[in-house]
């Protein structure tokens, strides 16, 4: 049983089986907290697929917990995730836009219902396994938290947390955000954990590794149209924009297609650049870099600033994807909840549903849903 009466306070770790959630509990406990591990279920509709291995996760999860010496509960969230992630999910893909729904996921169950049951348990702060800093600073005589990257540049995911506000970064820790990967995994193997040589796990939170197109296929119906050119000619059929994002280049079912050749008999790869949603046209284009793929400006709502103020107008850096190098922007308008960036080199494949965030050098600010 974990010691109640530690010095620090009752803290909740979110446990999903993984390695750096794993390390991250074995940390805080070495910093002297009560720490509770909390297994989080999110998704029941096939459970019992090959694709979704949330038994096995557990089974993981409560073997770390029993190896470290904490005690770890879990809990269904599977129908606020229903209605709070997965239903925004197919509306965005429905209206042709690409979500984003690990950053929907973090701002609405991992720091939303996850957070509330961690009070409801007696805690006095969660943490996550998310490679992240939180930095109190004092601003205008009160205390105000920051979100910075994690000190692993290739490992940060302020990315996908930047819909965090005040309240929830309060009370949340991030103990990767100040080590690297390679690090947390070998403090697994020091430490012996069982999971210490498990996989990453990738692919979005709920879907996993599961052939993308057959899964949204099973929630949204075809709806088969033209795919053409930039000059209109039709030169194969979609079917349905939901299943397309912009860039995409594999899986567009017009492989055998010509187009534009050169004088030794290549082609440019066609890519994904347009959706007509009026006419459920898809427009394709040849080369990376056409044009129609390069965007110097974008305009972004339902904005979330983790100051709870937008930035002054000014020079930042943002990201509008999630692997993707910071890119110099200037921030030129906000008004309510939209804002429009600038960049100073044509961004590619900007996409509509996915977030746009603003850096100010390690400093997360927050962002917006691309439109």
């Amino acid at each position: 049983m974990s010691d109640s009466t530690s010095k620090k306070g009752r803290i909740v770790v979110g446990m999903s089986g993984g390695v750096d959630s794993s390390v991250t509990a074995w940390l805080l406990k070495q910093q002297g907290y009560d720490v509770l591990g909390l297994f989080m279920k999110n998704w029941e509709d096939d459970d019992d697929s090959e694709y979704c291995s949330s038994r096995q996760d557990w089974l993981d999860a409560a073997s770390v917990a029993d190896l470290i010496g904490v005690d770890i509960e879990a809990v269904n969230f599977a129908a606020e995730y229903k209605d709070r992630v997965f239903a925004e999910f197919l509306r965005e893909y429905s209206a042709g836009r690409t979500p984003n729904p690990d950053v929907l996921c973090n701002a609405e169950i991992k720091f939303k219902a996850f957070l509330d049951h961690a009070m409801s348990l007696g805690a006095e702060l969660i943490a996550t396994g998310h490679y992240a800093r939180v930095r109190a600073i004092e601003h205008d005589g009160e205390r105000e938290f920051q979100l910075l990257k994690a000190v692993d540049a290739s490992k940060d995911q302020s990315y996908f947390l930047h819909r965090l506000n005040q309240d929830q970064l309060a009370r949340t820790r991030f103990p990767l955000g100040e080590i690297t990967k390679a690090e947390v995994r070998r403090i697994a193997a020091e430490i012996g954990l069982p999971n210490a040589g498990k996989k990453d796990s990738t692919g979005i939170c709920f879907i996993g590794e599961r052939p993308f197109r057959e899964f949204l296929n099973r929630y949204l119906p075809t709806k088969p149209g033209p795919i053409k050119t930039p000059e209109g000619k039709v030169i194969g059929e979609h079917q349905g924009l939901a299943f397309h994002t912009l860039g995409q280049r594999k899986g567009l079912g017009i492989g055998g297609v010509k187009g534009m050749q050169r004088a030794d008999g290549t082609a440019d790869a066609w890519y994904a650049a347009r959706k007509d949603i009026a006419t459920n046209t898809l427009y394709v284009v040849q080369g990376h870099d056409h044009p129609w793929l390069l965007n110097k400006e974008l305009a972004a709502t339902d904005a979330s600033w983790i100051a709870g103020r937008p930035p002054q107008i000014a020079g930042y850096a943002a990201k509008t994807r999630y692997r993707q190098a910071d890119a110099a922007c200037e921030l030129i308008r906000v008004e309510g909840n939209d804002f429009d960036l600038r960049f100073g080199e044509p961004q590619w494949a900007v996409t509509p549903g996915q977030s746009a965030v603003l850096y100010d050098g390690d400093v997360c600010l927050g962002g917006g849903i691309i439109v």
